[in-house]
């Protein structure tokens, strides 16, 4: 037999870690490695937070999983929590990001065609260079074509269009237009922010002709960007916003928050998951939300997010022909490249054992944890500046 036990679906690299300390991993051959991927923006708490752990390890010896079929008061408690901080008035458990995003599509479309008010209205435009998942439905809401190779036909009824070009939004709109589906802040994309000009400017356009405006915060939200979600930023709230990664800290979590109104198709019957909201799940969440949701954790992480932006943007200039420029907000960063990211982030990880993710857009991100302090701050100064030194950019392929 030729294939691996595990799908080879992805290219995984030498690092095999088997412990996490706090904002380091360590591999099964003893090495630590400083952790500013966060499991692709999922470990805010780091890999030993003792509140979480805690709150998990009780609730595992109480009860695990009993289905949707019966009452959930850990499920109300964590939604209860959602909605009081939030614009929304309903949620719904997933299990992942994708899963949440499949939720406010569904959402969206159910809101117009509710009692066959409107079932012409049934398409979404999207962004460019955006992520949304790996189901189907999300891999036809996002414009990747890596993505969509193999799987073809994708979804119909989405339309994707420049992120950041609100004229061009506005000329996709017509009858048969649902939403409008959008990540704040683009994350695979090479954290890219919307502008507030264009935020706002979807936010009005939905208002003027009837459409769902859909946040996907799976990756900016919950504290991440320094608030607890990006949207606040902003000064406008969506109708539908998908949530996951860190809302469970590293245990699987994900929801679609509603206002209301924008759920009014989501009806008995009409949505469903087997492990959606399942107790162990809850209790990860409630316990993220009882470190991250104050005002002064949210305080603390804009303040180290601006200390280590300056840090990283003091440092580029002393490597013009690698690197351009750094954005993004909070503990949210992109540092764009001017080679080729990839290799670059292989050379961090395997000789300066320093995790960061490559992402579009010529950029790599820099994830950490949210409770890293000043000393994780200068080791990762430290590994990034030798990383730079070192390098030596792969040549060409012929």
């Amino acid at each position: 037999m030729s294939i691996t036990p595990l799908m080879p679906v992805y290219p995984r690299c030498g690092v095999r870690p088997v412990r996490g300390e706090h904002c380091h991993l360590i591999s099964e051959d003893g090495t630590r490695y400083l952790d500013f991927a966060s499991g692709i923006a999922v470990n805010l708490l780091g890999h030993s937070h003792p509140h979480l752990i805690g709150a998990i390890q009780r609730q595992a010896e109480t009860l695990m999983h009993v289905s949707n079929l019966y009452g959930s008061p850990q499920g109300e408690a964590l939604a209860q929590r959602l909605v009081d901080m939030t614009f929304a008035d309903t949620v719904f458990f997933t299990n992942s990001g994708a899963e949440a995003v499949e939720c406010a599509i569904k959402t969206a479309r159910a809101y117009h065609q509710y009692h066959g008010q409107a079932p012409e209205r049934f398409e979404i435009i999207t962004y460019r260079n955006a992520f949304h998942g790996r189901t189907m439905g999300t891999i036809s809401a996002s414009d990747q074509e890596k993505m969509h190779k193999g799987f073809l036909p994708i979804l119909p009824g989405f339309h994707y269009v420049d992120f950041n070009d609100l004229e061009a939004t506005k000329a996709l709109i017509g009858p048969h237009t649902a939403g409008i589906l959008v990540e704040p802040i683009q994350g695979e994309g090479g954290i890219r922010e919307g502008s507030e000009e264009f935020i706002k400017g979807l936010r009005a356009l939905c208002d003027e002709h009837g459409l769902m405006l859909i946040f996907d915060e799976v990756q900016c939200g919950v504290a991440r960007s320094g608030t607890m979600f990006a949207y606040e930023q902003y000064g406008v709230a969506p109708d539908i916003m998908a949530i996951a990664k860190g809302i469970g800290g590293g245990f699987p979590l994900g929801a679609c928050l509603a206002t209301e109104t924008a759920a009014r198709g989501m009806v008995f019957g009409t949505h469903g998951s087997t492990y959606g909201g399942n107790p162990l799940a809850m209790a990860a969440g409630n316990a993220v939300l009882d470190v991250v949701a104050t005002p002064e954790f949210l305080a603390q992480v804009r303040a180290t997010g601006d200390r280590l932006k300056a840090r990283l943007e003091q440092f580029i200039g002393n490597y013009p022909d690698l690197f351009e420029l750094v954005r993004g907000k909070g503990l949210m960063l992109g540092v764009k490249c001017k080679v080729e990211p990839r290799p670059f982030v292989a050379h961090m990880r395997d000789n300066h054992q320093l995790l960061a993710v490559a992402a579009g857009d010529m950029a790599f991100r820099v994830l950490p944890p949210l409770v890293i302090d000043d000393s994780h701050i200068d080791e990762f100064m430290d590994k990034l500046s030798a990383a730079a030194a070192s390098y030596v950019p792969p040549a060409p392929a012929a």
